[in-house]
């Protein structure tokens, strides 16, 4: 299909992206299928599925959940640009200004792609003479992913000085082009994001409601954690909301769908299975990329060792720092299951394997995404046969329950009550001795060491603590070894990535892509 783009970086759908083809069979049950005509459509229940499998064509695009948002979570001290590659260099060092390529460019446009779908499903479903309980999961559809996605583009790119990012709903979606403001403050993004969210949580079933084929749509316990998670980057501006934290929180826990921690009592089991697609639509899962060795999110490629060996295209990015491989305390089990060390076992297309590597910059590697890596003919079966596709059968998550736990312990301790029962429960997950009187020191930590390498957006946590300026004032050390080819080389401990001046008087949010600010006329963020 060719995009036409409007402005404010919209692109005009016609018809929702309907006459896009459907991929593999694997994806057939959420791809929008076949051509048809705006005129034609709206008509039957399969319409309004249809439309409604529209909304997850861009969920694994390369520069949304592939890449894309990923770029900014690179800027924390957790891990360093793992290639030469000069814009990725310039946005971990904070020097870009709207105009770098397709790195980050296209997050902006293709999140509002999203929300124009979801406009066109609550413009037209309401009045289609359907089953009542279609109608009310596809509207929950609509308000579901039209919230998730203002929630990415209103943290990165809105805040309290700048503004918010342009609401557009069904009220103003056909106004004239060039015409949407900016709100004065990310603030109200969140209050649409919320009311989104509520509807979305009214109307979708739980996860356990579904059936197989139906897996990889938004279910209310989905709505329920990014009300959460939207309380919590609200109660930046607002304390208030950290009551909201916890009520939301309880209410995933609560809501009759089972959540809970993979936790067994084997630590180093759970965790490392946690981590694979055994795990994919168990109780821990909230949200995720729905994956596959087809299409997906291609997150497990992108951090595989450059090359992979000479087994398979990995491409090497965002390597670990050894800050964080530090940060674990003794006993941790997440920290192998996080981070591959010089000289750690683990297998690799069936091969007992002792790491090191010619490439890392770091001298680390990310291992919680390798899992379908191991087996001796992985490719085709758990590894996408296209190396420039590098997806696996894991479907990368972007929240799980031990988040929404540290939500709800951040939360409490942020409104000087205790948090240490939720926290708690994820530290005994990782066989670790509980904490009383947990501080929010603790709860950084934790969150920290738990969430590492995953979209729960560790920059934007240093961001909204107020911690950024102080964290990126001190460089970056990795492990550097005499003989990188030798997994028992000695090694000095360098500096990988030099110290960063983070200005947190406009760089709490990122620049918005030119091309945005170019067709739609709203005015860039201050400083940039």
């Amino acid at each position: 299909m060719k995009n036409t783009y409007k402005k404010l970086g919209l692109i005009a759908l016609g018809v929702l992206g309907l006459n896009l083809t459907s991929c593999s069979d694997d994806f057939t049950n959420l791809e929008p299928l076949g051509k048809v005509s705006n005129e034609s459509f709206w008509k039957t229940e399969t319409d309004a599925v249809q439309a409604a499998n529209g909304l997850y064509l861009l969920m694994s695009d390369q520069e949304m959940f592939g890449r894309g948002f990923f770029w900014y979570i690179n800027a924390s001290d957790d891990m360093i640009t793992g290639r030469i590659k000069a814009t990725a260099d310039v946005i971990k060092d904070f020097n870009i200004d709207g105009s770098e390529g397709s790195y980050t460019s296209t997050c902006y446009t293709k999140s509002y792609q999203v929300i124009r779908r979801a406009n066109d499903i609550l413009l037209n479903v309401p009045e289609m003479e359907i089953s009542e309980s279609t109608k009310n999961r596809v509207l929950g559809e609509a308000y579901f992913m039209r919230a998730f996605s203002y929630f990415w583009v209103a943290h990165t790119y809105g805040d309290d000085v700048n503004g918010g990012v342009p609401i557009i709903t069904v009220d103003n979606m056909f106004n004239e082009g060039g015409s949407y403001a900016r709100p004065a403050s990310v603030v109200e993004n969140y209050k649409q994001i919320e009311e989104d969210l509520k509807k979305a949580a009214e109307l979708l079933p739980l996860f356990t409601d579904y059936s197989a084929e139906d897996y990889g749509r938004p279910h209310k316990d989905a709505a329920l954690g990014y009300l959460a998670k939207t309380n919590l980057y609200w109660a930046t501006y607002d304390a208030s909301r950290y009551a909201e934290v916890v009520k939301y929180a309880d209410a995933v826990a609560t809501s009759g769908s089972g959540r809970a921690l993979i936790d067994t009592d084997n630590p180093e089991v759970d965790y490392r299975e946690l981590h694979s697609h055994l795990n994919n639509w168990t109780s821990e899962y909230i949200w995720s990329v729905n994956s596959g060795v087809d299409r997906g999110s291609i997150l497990s490629g992108v951090m595989l060792e450059n090359k992979g060996w000479g087994k398979y295209n990995g491409w090497g990015y965002y390597t670990p720092s050894e800050g964080l491989y530090n940060e674990y305390e003794t006993g941790d089990v997440r920290r192998g299951v996080t981070i591959l060390n010089f000289g750690d076992e683990f297998k690799y297309f069936g091969e007992d394997k002792r790491y090191q590597s010619e490439n890392s910059i770091s001298g680390f590697q990310f291992n919680k995404y390798m899992y379908e890596f191991q087996f001796e003919n992985p490719i085709g079966q758990y590894v996408n046969s296209n190396g420039d596709n590098p997806t696996t059968v894991y479907n990368v998550p972007l929240m799980r329950y031990a988040e929404v736990l540290l939500m709800k312990a951040e939360a409490l301790i942020a409104d000087g009550k205790n948090g240490d029962e939720p926290l708690n429960m994820v530290r005994d997950r990782a066989g670790l001795a509980p904490i009383t009187n947990a501080t929010i020191d603790d709860l950084k930590h934790e969150r920290r060491v738990e969430l590492a390498g995953e979209f729960a957006n560790r920059h934007f946590d240093l961001v909204r603590w107020g911690d950024a300026a102080t964290t990126y004032a001190e460089p970056i050390y990795g492990r550097i070894y005499t003989d990188r080819s030798n997994p028992d080389s000695p090694y000095t401990s360098e500096i990988v990535w030099p110290a960063r001046n983070f200005d947190a008087s406009y760089m709490n949010v990122w620049p918005i892509p030119n091309t945005v600010i170019e067709s739609s006329g709203i005015p860039q963020n201050k400083g940039w």
